[in-house]
């Protein structure tokens, strides 16, 4: 008997929260109406690289019959507003599913998985690369860093003859809602680098991407002996370098999220991508009416969807976390102040002597190429990569693997040739069980490692 069909997928989130697209979308093409009066009048104010042409659009304007153009305006609105419907409905069933990940898990606590990225040659062969322990932020899923398998950053990194490990986060659990940073950094990813050093009786390199970066570190910080280097990709630091209303404006949120975070134990994930879509309120208009121009069944519709994809699958954050980074870090800017402290120690990055790269881009709307940069240059053995890419782009974008991915790859192995034997006094606990098949919920909270 022929083979059953695989049952239709149920339709896609997002773009999320949808309800805020929306009501920009139907905002930006109202006020286009509301806005004629004053560019007919010459009224309205332009900057001033655009004066000459706002001038001249004024005149056009006038000269124009008010009512035709009014409703040639009403009709365009109306002809966008139903594109970029009908793109959003193109999205959420687009048959595109991402396929399996190729690694396997070396190590798991809590939601907490240690993904091993070893290629089957390596597996075959039993090849030793250097290890490479990399974190991603904790409020994204980690397979950004392998959303395709030909934008796959940490096949790359395994194609390269590294053997990388990804700590994947997942959504926090009834033990991880609470958790603060410490108990990430110095409980999970201090207990990730153990396995990691136990498989593998050699010191890893720690590469952390956007906030990361941070948790990376927080753990170089307090384990430096135990790294080989440390990687910093888009990482912010100094909170109030470029841009300080806007880490104003999220501090100021916090008073308001209180009782929220007190009822659920976690920022939710649709607030989070709120905040993040408040950056650019009008992003995901733009990219949809792209998105309704492209075929379906094109690459470059199937790399749009695996892309939005993984920005509608967020995870929440845990509430003491998120109290950590909007009070303290945005709002206080306490990592630049060298107040952010860890197991009681203030975390100074001119007191990690690893060898350090910081890669920037400089397209970068998330994190303020200022903001790294204050790491970069507080770091006292650092090379600095401006990178020609975004935040996002610089992991999945067209030119991720020439502008980053082989810059970064160079530079580890030019660390191969000051390689040295994992010491004998190095700080290490024994790994006392296999990874599970499912996420148990742990029955108290993780104790944090002492420095």
């Amino acid at each position: 008997m022929p083979s059953k069909p695989p049952p239709p997928q149920p339709p896609r989130q997002g773009p999320r929260p949808l309800p805020l697209h929306l009501a920009a979308a139907s905002l930006a093409w109202m006020s286009s109406l509301a806005a004629l009066p004053g560019l007919r009048s010459g009224s309205l104010g332009w900057r001033p690289e655009l004066a000459a042409n706002g001038s001249q659009l004024a005149a056009e304007l006038a000269a124009a019959n008010p009512e035709a153009l009014a409703a040639a305006v009403a009709r365009e609105a109306e002809r966008r507003f139903t594109t970029f419907l009908d793109s959003i409905r193109s999205y959420r069933r687009h048959p595109f599913q991402r396929p399996a990940p190729s690694a396997t898990v070396l190590w798991q606590e809590g939601s907490t998985r240690l993904l091993d990225y070893r290629g089957p040659k390596e597996r075959k062969q039993d090849r030793r690369g250097r290890p490479i322990l990399i974190v991603p932020s904790l409020i994204n899923r980690a397979y950004i860093l392998d959303l395709l398998p030909e934008r796959s950053f940490m096949t790359f990194l395994a194609d390269q003859g590294f053997r990388p490990f990804l700590v994947d986060w997942q959504s926090p659990g009834e033990a991880e809602r609470r958790f603060d940073l410490g108990d990430y950094i110095l409980g999970r990813l201090a207990t990730a680098l153990d396995a990691v050093v136990e498989a593998c009786a050699e010191r890893p390199v720690v590469i952390g991407y956007c906030m990361g970066g941070d948790l990376a570190l927080g753990l170089a910080h307090h384990r430096a002996r135990d790294l080989a280097g440390l990687a910093l990709l888009a990482t912010p630091w100094d909170f109030h370098a470029e841009r300080p209303e806007q880490a104003a404006f999220l501090a100021a949120l916090l008073p308001a999220f209180a009782p929220l975070l007190e009822s659920l134990g976690e920022l939710p994930v649709d607030l989070l991508q709120a905040l993040f879509a408040a950056l650019d309120p009008n992003l995901a208009l733009r990219k949809f009416l792209a998105f309704a121009a492209l075929d379906p069944e094109s690459e470059r519709a199937r790399q749009f969807v695996a892309l939005e994809d993984w920005l509608n699958d967020g995870v929440p954050l845990a509430a003491s976390v998120a109290r950590e980074c909007l009070g303290q870090w945005y709002g206080e800017n306490a990592t630049a102040r060298g107040a952010w402290r860890l197991g009681g120690r203030a975390v100074l990055p001119q007191r990690i002597k690893l060898p350090s790269l910081a890669v920037i881009p400089d397209q970068d709307r998330i994190v303020p190429p200022g903001s790294a940069l204050a790491l970069a240059k507080a770091l006292p053995d650092c090379r600095i990569l401006r990178a020609p890419t975004g935040h996002i782009g610089m992991m999945s974008g067209g030119r991720a693997e020439a502008a980053v991915w082989r810059p970064l790859a160079d530079w580890l192995a030019g660390l191969e040739t000051t390689r040295q034997p994992l010491s004998c006094t190095a700080t290490r606990r024994p790994i006392k069980s296999k990874p599970k098949a499912k996420n148990p919920t742990p029955k108290s909270r993780t104790k944090r490692r002492s420095p």
